[in-house]
């Protein structure tokens, strides 16, 4: 990673901040984006205060049509050019399939999560091509093969991203082009506290030992270096990625525990509600998020 350009998306928080940390420390030039300007900056000056390059600071909206496009240019402005692309940047909503539907807060999920990176596939990809050297991180979910009520639309902006990943290596095999797809399971960051809003998803989220953050990035960065395939953290998140018929046979299972035991209002308010995630999101959301980091301290 040394003196490698890297653009990274959603660096603000979570995993892509501690990605920003880990590569930084091997020696990369980075270009950080994510919505909160404020943010980013101390995270550069984190960075530069332990030593490794400032990175350049680039705030954007990714569920804006148009631009990751201008993202790719300004990071190629700021950096000479870009030899490793991470599309970590994320959102969600959450509700029903037929309360969500295609509504707008489901588009700028696709937008964040799906369309965004293909086009910051689309504008470096091909000078990586041609320079035969590089590499593509999607950052995606295991929610791609084992969802829950009320995450339908955002699993599936994970599950096309997935599938976008492996047709992208296929289509650059032989050509110097690394791509390396990062599966997260539950990891703590603060997502668990929006995704834990819905009743019932401990049952499922449980089976797996809460994963952090920064051993994630730090497994990304190794996975990257030595030419993997793919990463998936926790281990035992690879159960369902391996094993998608099992795993969703025993949440089928879970889900219907939950609808017997559930107060049927209850239930059905939650199903009629459409809750935008993320940062940026709803003040139920961000509510969630910040109790849940305030409880650790952060």
């Amino acid at each position: 990673m040394k003196d490698a350009p890297v653009l990274l998306t959603g660096a603000s928080s979570g995993i892509g901040r501690e990605l920003a940390l880990v590569l930084a420390a091997r020696g990369a030039r980075l270009a950080v984006s994510a919505r909160r300007r404020e943010l980013l900056e101390s995270l550069a000056d984190e960075v530069a205060a332990r030593g490794g390059v400032r990175p350049v600071v680039v705030d954007a909206d990714l569920a804006q049509r148009g631009a990751a496009a201008w993202l790719a240019g300004e990071a190629v402005a700021a950096l000479g050019r870009v030899d490793v692309l991470i599309n970590n940047a994320g959102g969600g909503v959450g509700g029903s399939q037929w309360a969500v539907g295609d509504d707008d807060a489901a588009r700028d999920a696709f937008e964040v999560n799906y369309w965004s990176p293909l086009a910051l596939i689309g504008a470096l990809v091909p000078a990586m091509r041609e320079r035969r050297s590089g590499a593509v991180v999607n950052v995606t979910s295991i929610a791609q093969v084992n969802t829950w009520p009320a995450f339908g639309a955002y699993a599936a902006t994970k599950a096309a991203l997935g599938l976008a990943t492996e047709t992208l290596r296929l289509e650059l095999s032989g050509s110097g082009v690394h791509v390396l797809e990062a599966i997260p399971g539950p990891v703590d960051t603060a997502v668990q506290g929006e995704t834990r809003l819905v009743p019932g998803i401990e049952r499922m989220l449980d089976r797996v030992p809460l994963g952090d953050a920064a051993e994630m990035a730090r497994r990304i960065a190794d996975a990257l270096q030595r030419g993997r395939a793919t990463v998936v953290y926790p281990r035992r998140a690879a159960v369902a990625r391996w094993l998608p018929v099992l795993a969703r046979a025993d949440t089928r299972r879970l889900a219907a525990r939950t609808a017997r035991e559930a107060d049927p209002a209850v239930l059905e308010g939650l199903l009629s509600l459409v809750v935008r995630t993320g940062s940026m999101g709803d003040e139920a959301a961000r509510s969630a998020r910040d109790q849940w980091e305030a409880a650790r301290g952060r």
